[in-house]
């Protein structure tokens, strides 16, 4: 066996899991507030191209997907990001994956220098655990970024020195984030990319909430953004990855893209033409009309801001609720130990929840998800408005 598995830590689900096997919850219906996967319908429209594509199904698919599906990514992209024309082309800046989270485990897998004397990879902290399970996998040593309400839920990345930089290979962004829902702004993101154009560090920006924000007028800045604006329009040392899974409420498609530094895609192309993953043909179909529809995507945006009112109003004497810029999640600091929050709401609400603690790692005595739950507005409105309601009567 590699014995890099021993590294690997137990998923969060497991650990809450664990956690409440001994609790009886309130004879209340459950609402789960716990995982992130969306509820909400998925686009009407797909099913009939779905069926129309079914023999697709009869077909190896090719690793690096349609011609058609990567220009319509490339297409939405340079749309989205107010990107040049031409800068992000279909046949070597664009990757169809099934899944980011799938690829952004393989990315490390692929493109890691375990050779190199730069050995650590970062990450925020809280985090996506799949970063920290890719890096332990591919030999990294992870390098966990305290992510605090004062400096907005993101990193400091001002307090780390060029010493600092010159031992990192990799650096993972979350924007905007997970947990907190928060972006990092445009001049946040070029700073980045001037740090790791000078101490050769590969940004690998995780943007798969980047759709489902609150202000329709300030849509969230990505990387490849940044980069346009400030002239990188190689997009060298910079990789985005966008799925449909929320943007679009298709998590069971497994779809999505990784798109930037043409090297880069490349190597990855190489990589997983061995790795076998490529994305069904019906899949694909579904995947261009998704890029394709941005009406779909908006009222997506209204239901989740629907929610987040609707909560906000009946606790936020009760307890904080910041609403996000972003996401579909709420982070509030409660100041006491959330593990015990997590079990007492399911307890006493039939409510689940994720210990803030659980999605992080404790850096020089400093936990920085502690006291906060991660709750996840991914059931209907009704059903949120219910859990509120419990809660307030709780609190």
């Amino acid at each position: 066996m590699n014995p890099l598995m021993a590294r690997l830590m137990p998923y969060p689900f497991e650990k809450l899991k664990h956690l409440t096997a001994n609790i009886t919850p309130a004879d209340l219906p459950e609402i789960a507030w716990s995982i992130g996967e969306p509820k909400h319908a998925a686009p009407d429209f797909l099913s009939g191209i779905l069926n129309k594509n079914l023999g697709g199904f009869s077909q190896y698919p090719a690793t690096n997907g349609l011609p058609a599906l990567r220009e319509t990514i490339s297409q939405w992209c340079q749309r989205r990001f107010h990107l040049p024309a031409g800068s992000l082309t279909a046949d070597q800046n664009v990757l169809p994956v099934t899944g980011t989270r799938e690829a952004l485990f393989a990315i490390v897998q692929a493109l890691f220098d375990a050779g190199s004397s730069k050995r650590e990879v970062w990450m925020p902290n809280p985090f996506y655990q799949i970063y920290e399970g890719a890096t332990f996998l591919a030999g990294g040593e992870p390098r966990y970024l305290p992510c605090l309400a004062e400096t907005d839920y993101q990193p400091n990345f001002d307090a780390l020195t060029d010493a600092d930089w010159d031992n990192c290979q990799m650096l993972f962004l979350c924007t905007p984030g997970n947990p907190s829902g928060q972006p990092l702004s445009l001049e946040q993101l070029q700073r980045l990319i001037r740090k790791a154009i000078a101490h050769d560090v590969l940004l690998i920006s995780d943007e798969c909430y980047s759709e489902l924000y609150r202000d329709e007028d300030r849509p969230p800045p990505g990387l490849l953004q940044a980069a346009a604006a400030m002239g990188h329009t190689d997009y060298r040392h910079c990789l985005v990855f966008h799925s449909l899974s929320k943007r679009s409420n298709l998590p069971g498609l497994r779809s999505g893209f990784v798109a930037g530094d043409a090297s880069l895609i490349a190597e990855f192309l190489r990589y997983r033409t061995y790795h076998g993953c490529a994305m069904p043909l019906p899949h694909q179909h579904v995947s261009i009309a998704a890029w394709q529809d941005e009406t779909h995507v908006a009222d997506n945006r209204a239901l989740y801001n629907q929610k987040y009112q609707a909560v906000h109003d009946i606790l936020s004497d009760k307890m904080p609720v910041r609403i996000p810029d972003a996401s579909f999640y709420l982070w509030p600091d409660l100041e006491r130990d959330d593990t015990q929050v997590a079990c007492e709401w399911l307890q006493k609400a039939n409510i689940r929840v994720l210990p803030g603690q659980y999605l992080c790692r404790t850096i020089d005595g400093v936990t920085p998800g502690y006291g906060h739950v991660r709750i996840a507005l991914v059931a209907e409105l009704e059903a949120c408005i219910d859990a509120a309601e419990r809660l307030r009567a709780l609190l």
